[in-house]
């Protein structure tokens, strides 16, 4: 059984990512946990025009459980999955104190968040809550952009530069998701100039090869470019890449690929969805 947190603010775009998670997990049993944040600033900037901090907190409990319930009626309208189950909750604390609190309270392997890509490049690609999660709660997120629709994950990318030694967790949450999909695995190393691996790179790249050797199809690419957003746009294209994998713990490499793009032929941060995942 799994538990997928999936923070929802009755927009279509978290409605994205409610319908992609369901197909995502379909084979899996699963409780979901649909999470609403009330903005904190609406309860404690609340004062006497509206009425006491009590009666504006009753006033927003009760229009975001009427909200919660017609997202619920919604979801109720798709296949139904046997395998799935339901449960809502709303709370009135900061959005990443509120993710953390539940990601400890309910044990939850899977953190599902949509996010509207930049409509202009000096925009971020990633909204400032989602932004937060992925950098700040260490579990599993997967990030879900606007025009994502589910379709049968064939090959995965993952971008690495070798620097980081890979743990157990992750890489058994990698060959989980891709046993689960009987997907490949593509593993990516830029570089701005082609040149030899250091040994510690070299070291963390045969590990890797050895882990994977006898659980899940993988292969090895290098491509040289001084963008790296431009080489994963590059990557995307040509494979028909259809999910981008990648550790936080890194965080240059990470934060250019999925939080800078400055780049206008840059197109796989608003269609192509990302695993992010935490040592």
């Amino acid at each position: 059984m799994k538990n997928i947190l999936i923070p929802t603010d009755f927009s279509e775009n978290s409605w994205n990512a409610i319908v992609y998670a369901l197909s995502f997990f379909k084979k899996v049993k699963c409780n979901f946990y649909l999470l609403h944040v009330s903005p904190y600033q609406e309860v404690i900037g609340s004062n006497s025009f509206y009425g006491s901090k009590d009666h504006v907190l009753e006033r927003i409990t009760h229009s975001d459980k009427e909200q919660m319930q017609l997202l619920l009626k919604r979801i109720q309208k798709l296949p139904l999955n046997t395998k799935h189950r339901f449960f809502t909750i709303n709370e009135y604390i900061f959005f990443v104190d509120s993710i953390r609190k539940q990601v400890e309270e309910k044990n939850i392997d899977f953190i599902v968040m949509g996010t509207k890509g930049a409509s202009g490049l000096k925009e971020k690609t990633i909204g400032s809550n989602t932004g937060d999660v992925i950098t700040k709660v260490k579990c599993p997120v997967l990030v879900i952009p606007e025009k994502a629709k589910y379709s049968k994950l064939n090959e995965i990318a993952f971008p690495t530069d070798y620097n980081i030694f890979y743990k157990n967790r992750v890489l058994n949450t990698i060959t989980e998701i891709l046993t689960m999909n009987h997907s490949a695995l593509r593993i990516l190393h830029i570089s701005k100039k082609e040149q030899e691996l250091t040994d510690s790179q070299k070291k963390n790249k045969d590990f890797l090869d050895d882990y994977l050797e006898d659980s899940v199809e993988h292969s090895f690419h290098f491509l040289s470019n001084p963008s790296i957003e431009q080489a994963i746009q590059c990557f995307v294209e040509s494979r028909d890449i259809d999910m981008i994998t990648m550790i936080a713990k890194n965080l240059n490499f990470f934060q250019r690929i999925l939080f800078h793009p400055t780049i206008e032929k840059i197109s796989y941060h608003i269609s192509v969805p990302f695993l992010v995942l935490h040592e």
